[in-house]
Formats: C-alpha cells, structure tokens, sequence
C-alpha cells in the first residue's frame, strides 16, 4: 500500500530549483558586454540600445555610435573619453555623475534625473540639453546648445560667460529665477557676450 508521505516525497523530489538569479544578471551583463563588442567589430553603424541592461561602464576601444546611443536606466557609471555619438545620447535616470573629456552629441543629450553636477569645458551638444532634476549648478564658459537647454529643477544660481543658445532656456524652479526677472536674466546674459534666440522660462 502507498502512503501519502511517500506520493509527497516523490512528488518533492521533482521539483525544478530555479537558477542563481544573480548569476542569471552576470550572464545579462556578459551578452551585453559581448553584443558591444560585436556592435565595434561591425563598425559602430546603427543604433545601439543598451536601455535597462545592468552595465556599469562601455569599453575603451568604443570611439563612436553610428546614430543613438539609448543607455536609459542602466547602471552606467562613466563613459569612455573622445566618444562620438552621431544621433542622440540618453542618460535619463542613471547614477553616472561626469561625463568624459571630447564628448560630440550631434543630437540633443539627455541627462534628466542623473547625478550629474558638472559638465565638460569640451562638451559639445548640437541638439537640446536635458539637464532637469540634477544637481548641476554651475555650466561652463562659451557653452553652445543648438537646441533648448533644460535646467528646471537645478541648483544653477547664475549663468556662463557668452552662453549660446539657439533655442529656449528653461530655468524653472531654479535660484536664478528666484532672485531675477526674464528680463533681468537676458541682461546678464547678453552682458557677458551671451544670447538667448528663443524664450526664456522662468
């Protein structure tokens, strides 16, 4: 006669144990690493979307991505110097807190709920720049964006030497627009050799 206990026992014994998920995440981050390296193999042509993959950094021999480089929510720590994106760069919502020396954005950069708090004095941005919700309160000399930049929600108290803006300039909820008028704010601006084309928010 079979007992219960012995069914249960037999039954338990078929159980599947499921894999180490922590060693399903390195096993994540080794394709992703290797699908990099075949992304450079292939001459860096198209898009490379690498958005919520568990990478902390990209290699050193990556010196461009043919069009967008989507690195939203990641673990991104830093990104290799001399990088060159051709379409758009998007760090949304990650813990990286620089960005390297020589970065080229031909489309607009992405920044929004990062720990960036500086930028490059080489930086150049041919799009808009998104730089809401970070701890960013200073920018550089000669700072050029040939779209909108994007400070609502930052602690910039005061603007660079002839910032160039071919857009809009956002300055919600910032201690500059605090303290200054719209007006104020375009004074200062053009006083130091700086122009705002489009409108500036306060």
């Amino acid at each position: 006669m079979i007992k219960l206990i012995d069914l249960i026992k037999e039954e338990s014994s078929k159980i599947i144990i499921p894999r180490n998920i922590e060693g399903r995440k390195e096993q994540h981050v080794r394709v992703a690493q290797q699908r990099i390296q075949d992304y450079i193999e292939n001459g860096s042509k198209n898009h490379l979307n690498l958005m919520n993959v568990p990478i902390t950094s990209l290699p050193d021999n990556l010196k461009k991505v043919g069009r967008n480089l989507i690195l939203k929510n990641t673990k991104i720590l830093s990104l290799p110097d001399n990088l060159k994106v051709n379409g758009y760069l998007d760090l949304t919502g990650t813990p990286i807190e620089s960005l390297p020396d020589n970065l080229q954005v031909e489309l607009s950069l992405f920044l929004t709920n990062t720990k960036i708090s500086s930028l490059p004095d080489n930086l150049q941005v041919k799009g808009s720049l998104f730089l809401t919700n970070t701890k960013i309160s200073s920018l550089p000399n000669n700072l050029q964006v040939d779209g909108h930049l994007y400070l609502e929600n930052t602690l910039i108290k005061s603007l660079p030497d002839n910032l160039q803006v071919r857009g809009g300039l956002n300055l919600k909820n910032t201690p500059i627009a605090e303290k200054h008028s719209k007006e104020e704010i375009e004074k200062m601006i053009q006083a130091t050799g700086g122009h705002v084309k489009g409108n500036i928010w306060i």
